[in-house]
This record gives C-alpha cells, sequence and structure tokens, in this order.
C-alpha cells in the first residue's frame, strides 16, 4: 500500500503540537496517578488525554492502521501501518518542572520505520524525518555533529529509574564521566534528537520501550548518527548513537561497562 509520508508527517506533526499545547495549559492543574511498573514510573492525567487526543486522530484518519501507544489506547490493524506512540516521553520532567519532555510520533509499515516526530512543547521545536528523506527540526534540515574525539564530546544518557536499570546506568556513567567531555541526562527521545541536531555528540539509552525510542530513532539516522547496541541496531535494551568518528570509541567504552 502506497502512502503520502509528507503528507502524513505534516499531518503528525501538527498533531504533536496540539497534544504539546494541552500539556502546557494543564500543567499547573495536573492529576498524578498511581505508579505503573515500580514507584519511579509515574504517569498523570495529561498523558493519557493526550494520548486520547493523539490516537483519535490517527484513528479518524488512517482507521485500519495498528496503533501501539504506551497508555494503552492502542489497538490492531489491517494495514500492515503501524503507529508507535508516547504522548509524554518524560513524565518526571513534565510533573517536577525540571527539565525538557517531548511528544514522539512513529510510523511503522511492517517491521521498518517509514516517518517520525519528536516535538518539545516547552522549547517549541518540533523533529520529523521520513525515511530515506532526511532529518528536520521545523522546516530546516539538520546533520549529527562531525564526532570530536570522546575526551571533548558531550553524550546523552537515558535509563528508566527502575533499580536494576539504575544499577547499569551507574557502571556506563561510571565508565564514561571521567573520559567524555561531559554529560547530560535527558529522556530518551530528545537524546536521539539532539544527536540529531549535533547538539549532543553521542548517547546512551539503556531498557526502554519501542515508543521511547522509535521516533527519535528514525529523525537521527535520517540525520546522519551512527545506530547500534549489542548489535548492529538499536534496541529498547541498549541503544548507542553517535556522530560516525566518535562512534567506535564511544561503543567500546559503553559496551566494556555492561
Amino acid at each position: 500500500m502506497n502512502r503520502d509520508l509528507l503528507a502524513a508527517r505534516d499531518l503528525v506533526a501538527a498533531l504533536a503540537v496540539r497534544a504539546g499545547q494541552l500539556q502546557l495549559d494543564r500543567r499547573d492543574s495536573l492529576t498524578v496517578g498511581a505508579p505503573k511498573a515500580h514507584v519511579n514510573d509515574v504517569v498523570s492525567d495529561v498523558d493519557i488525554a493526550s494520548e486520547r487526543l493523539i490516537v483519535d486522530a490517527i484513528r479518524a484518519a488512517w482507521p485500519d492502521d495498528a496503533v501501539q501507544a504506551e497508555e494503552g489506547h492502542g489497538g490492531s490493524g489491517t494495514t500492515g501501518w503501524t503507529w508507535v506512540v508516547d504522548p509524554l516521553d518524560g513524565t518526571r520532567n513534565y510533573i517536577s518542572r525540571t527539565g525538557p519532555w517531548s511528544v514522539c510520533i512513529a510510523l511503522y509499515q511492517q517491521d521498518r520505520a517509514r516517518l517520525a516526530v519528536v516535538h518539545d512543547p516547552a522549547a517549541g521545536e518540533t523533529f520529523s524525518a521520513v525515511d530515506g528523506g532526511g532529518a528536520r527540526l521545523g522546516d530546516e534540515p539538520i546533520t549529527a555533529s562531525s564526532g570530536p574525539p570522546l575526551e571533548q564530546a558531550l553524550i546523552g544518557v537515558s535509563f528508566q529509574p527502575n533499580p536494576a536499570t539504575k544499577e547499569r546506568a551507574a557502571r556506563v556513567i561510571r565508565a564514561l564521566l571521567p573520559v567524555s567531555g561531559d554529560i547530560r541526562r535527558v529522556p530518551a527521545a530528545l537524546n536521539l534528537a539532539y544527536q540529531a541536531a549535533g547538539r549532543l555528540d553521542g548517547g546512551v539509552a539503556l531498557d526502554t520501550n519501542l515508543w521511547d525510542i522509535a521516533a527519535g530513532a528514525l529523525i537521527a539516522r535520517e540525520a546522519g548518527v551512527v545506530l547500534g547496541g549489542h548489535g548492529p541496531d538499536f534496541s529498547t535494551e541498549l541503544t548507542i548513537g553517535a556522530a560516525a568518528p566518535l562512534w567506535p570509541a564511544l561503543a567500546e567504552r559503553v559496551r566494556a561497562a555492561l
């Protein structure tokens, strides 16, 4: 089945902006629900409202597509196309007002990512990509950094805040902090989007879910970021991204630490 991916990207980018505006508007009145998988896995009523807004609009436009969404509003489809939605990646940052968060939407055709949008509501920035068409910030093309040596590189680190993953993240940080330029902790989607824009030279994401990294991974790859993990591609267990000249040194340190 053919699909106009550019038109779909533009529609979904506008949808992500709408969800982001909802999040900004309701930030002062949000309600935090019970933790999900563990005590640090929080969800708010705004997460749920944002997901309903996104999923309802996707179903209206593409009623026969499948949807995989973090807060459970997805469903099966018959077209071979699947939307992967994280309505609010970085909920603790959003709730605590301590850092960025994003709206993430990706479209897969079978197992291949075909378009992606990551919108940062607080900054008013929208990163996007279409398979084979490059990556953009707004209407402008973006590319990965030139890949400085590791000792000069700025590295993003993302991880789920459960006890087991925090132990793994601590090993990675201990390995990288003394030998890298510096480290920033950011949510997984923006970690990858910032690599795509050259703001971060590399990054590591541990124990994510597909909706956390699907959109960011396509944007990063289309901008020239090299992605891998335990194998030659990114995975939810481990994703290492970097500009090409930096990737071997960063991957060696991370893999040795784990």
